[in-house]
């Protein structure tokens, strides 16, 4: 999995037969359980091959080139029967494997790998670990308004305190 992102929940998908390039949101609907970059682990699930049918927010991309109606086209009625590009060695508890932000979809009208990943979803979070392991040299070059010194002590307190 070298330096490919995971696939998780608010992934922006796009279909390469759109008129106009629209993106639509992947909701993952196949398990509760598997989470990525998600300190509360509440919003990021980890997408897998089983989100399969009407998975995106809006299960459209806009019009399709591939049904045209007379001067104009249909809309499209984004449906996902396959997934490929994923990542075979791991299996998620709903029996899926990983999609990658280099994994493809396939729709009934566009065919296969029509739909692509244009954003995996992941964002960085800062947590306690973080800002302990910050090098203060650099992070007062990058934020000089705080004293990471100080910001570290008083994480290294507080960390004490509840033990």
């Amino acid at each position: 999995m070298s330096e490919k992102h995971i696939v998780v929940q608010g992934a922006s998908l796009k279909c390469k037969f759109s008129v106009d390039p629209k993106t639509d949101i992947l909701k993952v609907k196949t398990q509760q359980k598997h989470y990525a970059n998600d300190k509360d682990a509440a919003k990021k699930l980890i997408a897998t091959d089983k989100e399969i049918g009407q998975t995106l927010e809006k299960n459209t991309f806009g019009n399709c080139k591939l049904q045209p109606t007379g001067n104009s086209f249909k809309p499209c009625q984004a449906v996902i029967t396959k997934w490929s590009a994923f990542y075979e060695k791991v299996t998620l508890s709903n029996q899926g494997k990983i999609l990658l932000e280099d994994s493809k979809a396939t729709c009934p009208i566009g065919g296969p790998d029509c739909i692509e990943v244009v954003k995996h979803g992941q964002k960085a979070e800062v947590s306690k670990q973080n800002a302990k392991k910050a090098k203060p040299q650099i992070s007062n070059q990058l934020n000089p308004l705080v004293n990471t010194s100080e910001f570290q002590e008083d994480l290294e307190d507080s960390d004490s305190i509840c033990k």
